[in-house]
């Protein structure tokens, strides 16, 4: 009987890392992390500024009093203080990184496949109706042929230059 030797530690983690799919993940990271300074920055200085014209850029300090007295900040701070704007701060900007991304990449990419699929399924359309289409002509020609030799003699039909 022989024995079924397992893979080492080290040949699993070899194989591990040697997939594709670890491969596509790390360069997705890469590239996510160089797509997310585009973001940061299209945020920061254009949606920022707008959002800015109608409140404030920063939400940071707004804050509700939970416990009384609410002072100071930090290690010196007295009472209990809630900080929904930081959260709402936080909240607000995802929604608008999320909404950036969105309109400015996934919603073009989107309809840029869209097309690029329609003009796939024309193409190979076009070429299922011109393989129908000639196929339909060589079953008519078959058809021909046969009722012709069934019809009549058992001469070839007389063509061009047949007299």
């Amino acid at each position: 009987m022989s024995e079924k030797k397992e893979p080492s530690v080290w040949q699993g983690f070899k194989a591990f890392l040697m997939r594709g799919n670890v491969i596509d993940l790390a360069v997705a990271v890469v590239i996510g992390a160089a797509f997310t300074n585009i973001v940061n920055s299209v945020v920061k200085g254009v949606i920022n500024p707008l959002v800015g014209a109608i409140g404030t850029q920063s939400l940071d300090s707004y804050s509700s009093c939970l416990k009384a007295p609410c002072r100071g900040s930090g290690d010196d701070a007295e009472g209990v203080k809630i900080l929904w704007g930081s959260v709402l701060g936080a909240t607000l900007t995802f929604v608008i990184t999320a909404a950036v991304v969105y309109f400015l990449m996934v919603l073009p990419m989107s309809k840029y496949l869209a097309r690029m699929e329609a003009r796939r399924k024309a193409r190979e359309g076009t070429k299922e109706i011109l393989e129908v289409t000639e196929l339909e002509v060589l079953k008519e020609i078959r058809d021909a042929l046969v009722a012709q030799r069934g019809s009549g003699p058992a001469e070839p039909p007389a063509g061009p230059g047949r007299f």
